[in-house]
Protein backbone atom coordinates (compact mmCIF):
# COMPACT_ATOMS: atom_id res chain seq x y z
CA UNK A 1 0.00 0.00 0.00
CA UNK A 2 2.94 2.30 0.47
CA UNK A 3 4.40 1.56 -2.22
CA UNK A 4 1.26 2.79 -4.38
CA UNK A 5 0.97 5.58 -2.23
CA UNK A 6 4.37 6.95 -3.19
CA UNK A 7 3.74 5.92 -6.86
CA UNK A 8 0.62 7.91 -7.23
CA UNK A 9 2.26 10.81 -5.58
CA UNK A 10 5.33 11.20 -8.03
CA UNK A 11 2.58 10.43 -10.66
CA UNK A 12 1.19 13.64 -9.62
CA UNK A 13 3.65 16.13 -9.09
CA UNK A 14 5.03 14.68 -12.50
CA UNK A 15 2.18 15.24 -14.94
CA UNK A 16 1.11 18.38 -12.58
CA UNK A 17 4.32 19.76 -14.07
CA UNK A 18 4.32 18.22 -17.24
CA UNK A 19 0.66 19.92 -18.07
CA UNK A 20 2.16 23.63 -17.08
CA UNK A 21 5.01 23.16 -19.40
CA UNK A 22 4.09 21.20 -21.85
CA UNK A 23 6.16 17.99 -21.15
CA UNK A 24 8.46 16.32 -19.14
CA UNK A 25 6.66 13.84 -17.15
CA UNK A 26 9.26 11.29 -18.01
CA UNK A 27 11.90 13.46 -16.08
CA UNK A 28 10.54 12.35 -12.66
CA UNK A 29 8.01 9.13 -13.50
CA UNK A 30 10.63 6.95 -15.66
CA UNK A 31 13.56 7.12 -13.23
CA UNK A 32 11.30 6.58 -10.25
CA UNK A 33 10.14 3.64 -12.06
CA UNK A 34 13.99 1.94 -12.57
CA UNK A 35 14.40 2.94 -8.74
CA UNK A 36 12.08 1.11 -7.68
CA UNK A 37 13.10 -1.95 -9.17
CA UNK A 38 12.13 -2.41 -12.86
CA UNK A 39 14.69 -3.04 -16.01
CA UNK A 40 14.70 0.34 -18.79
CA UNK A 41 12.00 -1.51 -20.81
CA UNK A 42 9.27 -2.40 -18.72
CA UNK A 43 9.48 0.77 -16.81
CA UNK A 44 9.05 2.67 -20.40
CA UNK A 45 6.27 0.82 -21.40
CA UNK A 46 4.57 1.03 -18.27
CA UNK A 47 5.38 4.79 -18.31
CA UNK A 48 3.85 4.98 -22.03
CA UNK A 49 0.42 3.80 -20.84
CA UNK A 50 0.99 5.73 -17.97
CA UNK A 51 1.20 9.41 -20.08
CA UNK A 52 -1.98 8.68 -21.65
CA UNK A 53 -3.81 9.24 -18.96
CA UNK A 54 -2.22 12.60 -18.74
CA UNK A 55 -3.70 13.16 -21.90
CA UNK A 56 -6.95 12.53 -20.70
CA UNK A 57 -6.41 14.85 -17.71
CA UNK A 58 -5.09 17.45 -19.54
CA UNK A 59 -7.77 17.21 -22.52
CA UNK A 60 -10.50 17.54 -20.12
CA UNK A 61 -9.48 20.88 -19.05
CA UNK A 62 -8.26 22.01 -22.53
CA UNK A 63 -11.85 21.39 -24.14
CA UNK A 64 -13.51 23.44 -22.29
CA UNK A 65 -11.23 26.98 -22.50
CA UNK A 66 -9.26 26.59 -25.59
CA UNK A 67 -10.55 26.80 -29.41
CA UNK A 68 -8.23 24.53 -30.77
CA UNK A 69 -8.22 24.20 -34.79
CA UNK A 70 -9.84 20.73 -36.63
CA UNK A 71 -7.82 20.89 -39.20
CA UNK A 72 -4.71 21.95 -37.71
CA UNK A 73 -5.06 18.71 -34.78
CA UNK A 74 -5.78 16.06 -37.65
CA UNK A 75 -2.47 17.57 -39.12
CA UNK A 76 -0.46 16.80 -35.78
CA UNK A 77 -1.75 13.34 -35.53
CA UNK A 78 -1.30 12.26 -39.24
CA UNK A 79 2.55 13.45 -39.08
CA UNK A 80 3.66 12.49 -36.03
CA UNK A 81 1.89 8.76 -35.43
CA UNK A 82 4.13 7.43 -38.10
CA UNK A 83 7.04 8.60 -36.37
CA UNK A 84 5.98 7.61 -33.17
CA UNK A 85 5.25 3.98 -34.10
CA UNK A 86 8.68 4.27 -36.11
CA UNK A 87 10.42 5.40 -32.78
CA UNK A 88 9.04 3.03 -30.26
CA UNK A 89 9.37 -0.03 -32.76
CA UNK A 90 13.42 0.31 -32.93
CA UNK A 91 13.66 1.66 -29.11
CA UNK A 92 13.94 -1.56 -27.72
CA UNK A 93 16.77 -2.92 -29.89
CA UNK A 94 19.08 -0.39 -29.53
CA UNK A 95 21.01 1.04 -26.84
CA UNK A 96 20.32 4.42 -26.07
CA UNK A 97 22.42 6.34 -24.39
CA UNK A 98 24.02 7.80 -26.83
CA UNK A 99 20.63 9.33 -28.52
CA UNK A 100 19.88 10.46 -24.61
CA UNK A 101 23.08 12.10 -24.58
CA UNK A 102 22.15 14.15 -27.59
CA UNK A 103 18.87 14.61 -26.80
CA UNK A 104 19.79 16.36 -23.33
CA UNK A 105 22.32 19.04 -25.83
CA UNK A 106 19.44 19.49 -27.42
CA UNK A 107 16.90 19.76 -24.39
CA UNK A 108 19.34 21.97 -23.12
CA UNK A 109 18.95 24.28 -26.33
CA UNK A 110 15.70 24.42 -25.90
CA UNK A 111 15.34 26.40 -22.28
CA UNK A 112 18.47 28.54 -23.75
CA UNK A 113 16.59 29.48 -26.70
CA UNK A 114 13.19 30.35 -24.82
CA UNK A 115 14.88 32.25 -21.99
CA UNK A 116 17.05 34.42 -24.36
CA UNK A 117 13.63 35.36 -26.74
CA UNK A 118 11.78 37.02 -23.90
CA UNK A 119 8.24 37.72 -26.14
CA UNK A 120 8.70 34.23 -27.58
CA UNK A 121 4.98 32.70 -27.29
CA UNK A 122 3.37 35.67 -25.14
CA UNK A 123 1.32 36.43 -28.45
CA UNK A 124 -0.39 34.38 -30.73
CA UNK A 125 0.35 35.40 -34.51
CA UNK A 126 0.10 32.15 -37.03
CA UNK A 127 2.67 32.08 -39.18
CA UNK A 128 3.83 29.32 -42.25
CA UNK A 129 -0.23 28.33 -42.77
CA UNK A 130 0.75 27.75 -46.44
CA UNK A 131 1.45 24.55 -48.12
CA UNK A 132 5.47 25.18 -47.53
CA UNK A 133 5.42 25.86 -44.19
CA UNK A 134 2.96 22.81 -43.43
CA UNK A 135 5.16 20.56 -45.22
CA UNK A 136 8.39 21.63 -43.24
CA UNK A 137 6.22 21.75 -40.33
CA UNK A 138 4.87 18.59 -40.64
CA UNK A 139 8.73 16.75 -41.55
CA UNK A 140 9.57 18.34 -38.27
CA UNK A 141 7.02 16.98 -36.03
CA UNK A 142 7.46 13.39 -37.80
CA UNK A 143 10.88 13.60 -36.31
CA UNK A 144 9.65 14.32 -33.08
CA UNK A 145 7.28 11.50 -33.27
CA UNK A 146 10.50 9.50 -33.75
CA UNK A 147 12.00 10.89 -30.59
CA UNK A 148 7.98 10.71 -28.68
CA UNK A 149 8.62 6.98 -29.37
CA UNK A 150 11.71 5.98 -28.44
CA UNK A 151 12.95 8.35 -25.77
CA UNK A 152 9.89 9.02 -23.16
CA UNK A 153 12.04 12.36 -21.01
CA UNK A 154 10.82 15.57 -22.74
CA UNK A 155 10.33 14.93 -26.17
CA UNK A 156 6.77 16.74 -25.59
CA UNK A 157 8.71 19.80 -25.24
CA UNK A 158 9.92 19.55 -28.40
CA UNK A 159 6.35 19.89 -29.84
CA UNK A 160 5.58 22.81 -27.42
CA UNK A 161 8.48 24.45 -28.96
CA UNK A 162 8.02 23.88 -32.53
CA UNK A 163 4.40 25.24 -32.23
CA UNK A 164 5.48 28.44 -31.15
CA UNK A 165 8.61 28.78 -33.18
CA UNK A 166 7.52 27.42 -36.67
CA UNK A 167 3.48 28.36 -36.33
CA UNK A 168 3.45 31.37 -33.73
CA UNK A 169 1.38 30.15 -31.40
CA UNK A 170 1.57 31.46 -27.85
CA UNK A 171 3.18 29.29 -24.86
CA UNK A 172 -0.83 28.89 -23.73
CA UNK A 173 -1.97 27.69 -26.98
CA UNK A 174 0.47 24.93 -28.06
CA UNK A 175 0.75 23.17 -24.73
CA UNK A 176 -3.02 22.64 -25.64
CA UNK A 177 -2.28 20.98 -28.97
CA UNK A 178 0.70 19.35 -27.01
CA UNK A 179 -0.90 18.05 -24.62
CA UNK A 180 -4.58 16.81 -26.24
CA UNK A 181 -2.37 15.25 -29.32
CA UNK A 182 0.67 13.71 -27.75
CA UNK A 183 -0.51 13.14 -24.80
CA UNK A 184 -3.14 11.37 -26.04
CA UNK A 185 -2.92 10.26 -29.61
CA UNK A 186 0.96 9.88 -29.91
CA UNK A 187 1.50 8.40 -26.22
CA UNK A 188 -1.14 6.01 -26.82
CA UNK A 189 0.05 4.63 -30.20
CA UNK A 190 3.81 4.59 -28.38
CA UNK A 191 2.05 2.72 -25.41
CA UNK A 192 0.41 0.10 -27.98
CA UNK A 193 3.41 -0.59 -29.93
CA UNK A 194 5.55 -0.96 -26.50
CA UNK A 195 3.18 -3.22 -25.12
CA UNK A 196 2.87 -5.34 -28.15
CA UNK A 197 6.81 -5.69 -28.56
CA UNK A 198 7.45 -5.82 -24.62
CA UNK A 199 5.43 -6.17 -21.77
CA UNK A 200 3.64 -3.95 -19.08
CA UNK A 201 3.65 -3.67 -15.18
CA UNK A 202 0.52 -3.82 -14.61
CA UNK A 203 0.16 -3.61 -10.50
CA UNK A 204 1.26 0.38 -10.50
CA UNK A 205 -0.93 1.03 -13.78
CA UNK A 206 -4.10 2.21 -11.26
CA UNK A 207 -1.75 4.11 -9.46
CA UNK A 208 0.21 5.99 -12.33
CA UNK A 209 -3.31 7.12 -14.17
CA UNK A 210 -5.01 8.33 -11.29
CA UNK A 211 -1.98 10.45 -10.76
CA UNK A 212 -1.58 11.07 -14.21
CA UNK A 213 -5.22 12.05 -15.07
CA UNK A 214 -5.22 14.17 -11.62
CA UNK A 215 -1.91 15.64 -12.56
CA UNK A 216 -2.86 16.76 -15.91
CA UNK A 217 -5.89 18.41 -15.14
CA UNK A 218 -4.31 20.23 -12.10
CA UNK A 219 -1.62 21.69 -14.20
CA UNK A 220 -3.45 22.02 -17.10
CA UNK A 221 -5.75 24.51 -14.79
CA UNK A 222 -2.84 26.39 -14.06
CA UNK A 223 -1.63 27.29 -17.48
CA UNK A 224 -5.07 27.99 -18.61
CA UNK A 225 -5.53 30.54 -15.47
CA UNK A 226 -1.85 31.88 -15.18
CA UNK A 227 -1.17 32.59 -18.44
CA UNK A 228 2.03 32.25 -20.88
CA UNK A 229 4.16 34.08 -18.99
CA UNK A 230 4.01 31.34 -16.37
CA UNK A 231 4.45 28.35 -18.66
CA UNK A 232 6.95 29.54 -20.50
CA UNK A 233 8.89 30.21 -17.03
CA UNK A 234 8.07 26.38 -16.38
CA UNK A 235 8.94 25.53 -19.87
CA UNK A 236 12.59 26.71 -19.47
CA UNK A 237 12.98 25.13 -16.25
CA UNK A 238 12.02 21.52 -17.00
CA UNK A 239 13.64 21.84 -20.40
CA UNK A 240 16.84 22.75 -18.08
CA UNK A 241 16.34 19.87 -15.90
CA UNK A 242 15.49 17.01 -18.29
CA UNK A 243 18.50 18.85 -20.61
CA UNK A 244 21.05 17.88 -17.06
CA UNK A 245 19.34 14.96 -16.50
CA UNK A 246 19.63 12.97 -19.83
CA UNK A 247 23.40 14.02 -20.18
CA UNK A 248 24.41 12.82 -16.48
CA UNK A 249 22.07 9.68 -16.96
Amino acid sequence: MLEQIVIFAISLIANAFSALSGGGAGLIQLPVLIFFGLPFGLALATHKVATVALGIGATLRHLRASHMERHFAVFMVVTGLPGVFIGASFILLVPSRSAEIALGLLTLGLSVYSFFSPQLGQTCQPLHRDRRGYIIGGSVMFLIGVLNGSLTSGTGLFATLWLVRWFGMDYKRAVAYTLVLVGLFWNATGAITLGMLGDIYWLWIPALLLGSVLGGYLGAHLAIVKGNALIKRSFELVTLLIGVKLILG
